[in-house]
């Protein structure tokens, strides 16, 4: 059984396990030892957000890689995608994202990537974990210890990736874009690259104290966003989450545009040039069936797999598509990126705003979108989906939408969480089938705790 690992890398709550530094530790010799090469420039690269608990991680980590050998290049704050595309850039055998993410500041998560940028595939993380738990051999010879440095032109490298992905005949110049940071990863290298582009910015969430990453701010918070449009007029709002992997974007009237109409645009404009690969877009089992039915009205076809931007690039990557995502705002965009790149798909629609000279309001209004209800349960002891009382609520909710809607029930792979979504043409009859199976994890969970 995975005991670390969940659907994307390590996470818990900072300073204890598995985020504590013994752990994080361990992890560095263990990943370290498991891609050591045979020759004698060993390298890792380490990225992180802001949270207060990534020196404390980061420290622990850099120390079990330079005990069996690796050197280590710390980068500081820096996107999930800038460390990705590092990894690949300086020829790392590895490279590791210090982030939870979307999560609170007092979660944290160590995030690993091959030497080709992609995430770590399920067998090399248990390979990781057997090693831990195993045995990692002896530590490198005292004259063998890695050594550590920092690289200071990091965010630079990465300013200059991301302003590479805009079509190189538009400018932004005229465009008022507000664009909130979440107080993480991003906070500086997102309004810079706004910037140069030509772009008239103004940041939000870009004051970063250790305490208040993705607090009422940000892809998850997007409220205080969309009022900052409104009252700036701004034409556009982008707001990032703690790693900068997920967007969700603002129209001019401050209203939020999901993954899913993002998926949708870039799919279209791309298909139109002839730039679509794979024949279609893979997405989630959570996507909107508004994307899947504009997605057939353009010939294209919608892949769903599991929630998790890893498994939507594993499709991509055995499919031979060149476009996915998630509804909550992970765009990978194979042609520049290995994994989610908030800044990078947002450029991508700004560089249709641009060329269209549409409104943002226009130009991203691809599909109605079906009705679609989530909720979320949280539950402390159990397993409330192998309860029969939520089995039954599942069963009858199914039948109830039978041929006029979806359920997707799940386990969060983040935290103690089941999540409950349904859709269909008739909205009151999903909310009411939503709220069913809710209430009937929610007394599972409630008798589970009692037990």
């Amino acid at each position: 059984m995975r005991k670390h690992f969940g659907t994307d890398g390590i996470r818990g709550q900072a300073n204890t396990w598995p985020m504590d530094a013994e752990t994080a530790l361990k992890v560095g010799m263990a990943a370290g030892r498991l891609f050591m090469r045979d020759d004698n420039n060993h390298r890792v690269v380490i990225g992180k957000d802001t949270r207060l608990s990534g020196y404390m991680i980061e420290s622990a980590l850099a120390a079990g890689f330079l005990s069996v050998g690796m050197n280590v290049f710390q980068f500081g704050p820096l996107p999930t995608p800038a460390v990705a595309m590092l990894t690949r850039s300086l020829r790392a055998d590895l490279g590791v994202m210090i982030s939870a993410s979307h999560n609170p500041f007092c979660d944290n998560g160590i995030k690993l990537f091959g030497p080709d940028g992609y995430k770590l595939s399920d067998d090399q993380e248990h390979e990781i974990e057997r090693l831990i738990h195993e045995g990692i051999g002896e530590p490198a010879a005292s004259e063998k210890i890695g050594r550590a440095k920092r690289i200071e032109d990091a965010q630079a490298r990465y300013i200059e990736f991301a302003k590479r992905t805009f079509p190189k005949e538009l400018r932004l110049e005229g465009l008022r874009v507000v664009v909130d940071c979440a107080n993480g990863a991003a906070y500086r290298v997102a309004p810079t690259a706004l910037w140069e582009l030509g772009a008239e910015v103004f940041p939000l969430g870009v004051e970063p104290n250790g305490l208040n990453i993705n607090d009422k701010c940000g892809s998850t918070a997007p409220e205080r966003l969309c009022e900052r449009v409104r009252e700036l007029r701004a034409d556009v709002g982008i707001a990032l989450d703690g790693d900068a992997d997920r967007v969700i974007l603002v129209n001019e009237k401050g209203h939020i545009i999901d993954g899913d109409q993002v998926l949708a645009l870039i799919a279209g404009t791309w298909s139109a040039a002839g730039r679509l690969s794979g024949g279609g877009v893979v997405a989630t089992v959570m996507s909107n069936l508004g994307l899947e039915r504009r997605l057939q009205h353009l010939g294209l076809t919608l892949e769903r797999t599991k929630v998790g931007d890893r498994y939507v690039v594993e499709r991509m990557r055995t499919g031979g598509f060149n476009v996915g995502g998630e509804q909550s705002g992970h765009i990978v965009l194979s042609d520049f990126t290995t994994t989610g790149d908030g800044l990078i798909a947002a450029l991508q629609v700004l560089g249709v705003v641009v060329a269209s000279g549409r409104p943002v309001s226009e130009v991203c209004s691809c599909f109605e979108p079906v009705p679609q209800v989530l909720t979320s349960v949280r539950y402390t002891d159990g397993n409330p989906l192998e309860s029969a009382l939520v089995k039954s609520a599942i069963a009858e909710g199914e039948q109830r939408l039978a041929g006029n809607g979806r359920l997707v029930i799940r386990a969060s792979g983040t935290e103690p969480v089941i999540r409950v979504m349904g859709e269909g043409d008739d909205e009151k009859l999903v909310r009411a089938v939503v709220r069913d199976i809710a209430g009937a994890v929610k007394d599972s969970a409630a008798r589970a705790a009692a037990a």
